[in-house]
């Protein structure tokens, strides 16, 4: 009787582990795929307005229609077709018009924490989520306390199940 129960905690925990590596599997693929663009090729002008805001209203370039957005819109498509390339372009605006144009902060010096922070989150929520599944899958593999089942009643779940089953 208890080779069936051990059983089953082993395949719950297969697929536990199977859920875990998805994840993981997951995580790398998202991070893969915000990784920086090709290096040498002309700068896509969608992608930099995505990437800059509007020193106004403080929303993309893509989504905003205030004066000194269309004006930085019209910049990075003179400066394209200048061959600038998508960090000058970028220097070039952060010059003009401040920092503040970034829509995401530069991943150095002390804006890094705004990086690292959430990622810091997610591995001190894994490991946290990883320390309770492991204590409630040890936990669960326990025989209850109380010894042994008495002979008669054993034999009684036996037959429950056999009945059960059939």
């Amino acid at each position: 009787m208890t080779g069936r129960a051990r059983g089953g905690s082993r395949l719950v925990l297969n697929q536990h582990k199977a859920w875990a590596l998805a994840a993981v599997v997951a995580l790398l693929v998202s991070l893969a795929a915000v990784g920086p663009g090709v290096a040498g090729a002309a700068p896509n002008p969608a992608d930099l307005e995505a990437e800059l805001a509007c020193p106004t209203c403080k929303q993309s370039l893509d989504q905003s229609n205030a004066p000194i957005a269309r004006r930085m819109k019209q910049i990075i498509r003179e400066r394209i077709a200048a061959g600038a390339t998508e960090r000058q372009i970028k220097d070039e605006l952060v010059a003009q018009f401040g920092r503040a144009v970034l829509a995401e902060p530069p991943k150095k010096g002390f804006d890094l924490l705004a990086w690292l922070l959430p990622l810091g989150g997610l591995a001190a929520g894994a490991a946290a989520l990883a320390v309770a599944a492991r204590a409630w899958s040890r936990q669960s593999g326990e025989p209850p306390a109380g010894g042994p089942l008495d002979p008669e009643l054993d034999r009684r779940v036996d037959e429950e199940l056999a009945r059960f089953e059939s």
